[in-house]
């Protein structure tokens, strides 16, 4: 067996990302996404995208600095099925935690699904603590096309942060 190993960068998700990234989720999520991009032009997210060589998506996930006083929330983290396990989604983690420090804030929090221990398990790895339970939900397809609420359970997890001083 040969490992092969790739030099990965984090950068900005860009518009012109999305239709690459079709593996994150919906036509309806890559909206939602693309909502973010407006609100991160506005200063109030950060969108990351985790890219090997070749510049196209193999991860990304969304910072919000307005969802919780003094942190910075981590949302929407996707990376590439085929990908998983590999160490990607530790990294986009890690740069996400560099943004939140870089705006001066100590502290990540994070809403993860109970029916997702892999999430959680990966979470908890890298220091995140539980503190609460919240329902969550949102718009998703359904099969047919249409469009349907989906509610969940989320498990909030936090962990404070270092500066890199």
């Amino acid at each position: 067996m040969t490992d092969v190993v790739l030099r990965l960068t984090a950068r900005d998700l860009l518009p012109g990302d999305l239709e690459f990234c079709g593996w994150s989720g919906s036509p309806l999520h890559l909206e939602n996404v693309a909502g973010q991009l407006t609100r991160a032009r506005r200063g109030e997210v950060d969108y990351l995208a985790v890219c090997p060589p070749s510049g196209v998506p193999v991860a990304i996930g969304g910072i919000d600095y307005g969802a919780r006083r003094g942190a910075g929330t981590l949302m929407q983290l996707a990376v590439h099925p085929a990908l998983q396990s590999c160490g990607i989604g530790t990294f986009l983690i890690g740069a996400a935690e560099r943004r939140i420090t870089s705006r001066g804030l100590r502290r990540a929090e994070l809403g993860v699904e109970e029916d997702n221990p892999r999430a959680r398990a990966l979470y908890e790895r890298l220091g995140y603590v539980a503190y609460g339970r919240q329902p969550d939900s949102w718009d998703e397809l359904a099969p047919d096309g249409s469009v349907r609420r989906y509610e969940t359970v989320c498990t909030q997890m936090a962990r404070e942060l270092r500066s890199e001083s």
